[in-house]
């Protein structure tokens, strides 16, 4: 029998957390519930779970923070988080994701919708540890998926697991052009109609980090992305 999928949930709305505990607990996860931001993260780093749910707006410390603190610790930087986030604050969204949150679920959500948003996640994060090993290089930027490392002109970048996601995916289709949809059901595995936002914000971050490279990834205006052979 399979070990099942530990998931830490740091809520502190007690109706949230019931039904997020529940559900997913009927789903075979084994939960851990936190309302404090604070006693969160000292529980995570002790004992890393399999993925962690996580509120914005939290009692100790806020969800930002939190996020910040595991995705910059080495122990947990590759571990998936979500964020949950208020339906229409897109700003803290956006904030999530830049400080490494590998997904976002908005508030309301449906139990349906947030177990696969879970599932997505943590089958991306089975994925990337069985990977065949090798080496893209296009230009500049060079990505070593067995040491999961990127350089550009061999200065090394750092990127949180979806980034890497990202940008291995559009590297391994050079020259082509990706559909937003494309990029959502192969990177984020999403088969379901998704808000396509999360590319784009992801797009802004990655070109962010890859500095001199930045042009490599080019904007397909309505369409999508291509990653440039030469740039």
């Amino acid at each position: 029998m399979s070990k099942k999928k530990r998931i830490v949930l740091v809520e502190d709305e007690p109706d949230i957390s019931e039904t997020i505990e529940f559900k997913l607990g009927s789903e075979g996860f084994d939960v851990v519930v936190y309302d404090r931001g604070d006693e969160a993260l000292e529980a995570i780093l002790r004992a890393p779970p399999d993925l962690v749910l996580l509120d914005l707006m939290l009692p100790g410390m806020d969800g930002v923070d939190v996020c910040r603190r595991l995705k910059s610790t080495k122990q947990t930087r590759s571990l998936p988080i979500i964020m949950l986030t208020a339906r229409g604050r897109e700003e803290d969204r956006i904030v999530g994701l830049e400080v490494g949150a590998d997904d976002y679920i908005t508030k309301p959500f449906s139990p349906r919708e947030m177990v696969l948003r879970v599932r997505a996640v943590l089958r991306r994060s089975e994925i990337r540890g069985t990977d065949v090993a090798r080496v893209l290089e296009v230009g500049i930027i060079r990505i070593d998926t067995d040491a999961h490392t990127v350089s550009v002109a061999d200065e090394q970048v750092s990127l949180t697991a979806t980034e890497f996601r990202l940008l291995e995916f559009l590297m391994s289709r050079a020259g082509r052009v990706q559909h937003r949809d494309a990029l959502l059901r192969d990177v984020w595995d999403y088969a379901d109609d998704v808000d396509s936002r999360t590319v784009d914000t992801h797009i802004r971050r990655l070109r962010r980090k890859l500095g001199r490279a930045a042009n490599a990834i080019e904007t397909i205006v309505g369409i999508g992305y291509r990653l440039r052979r030469e740039f």
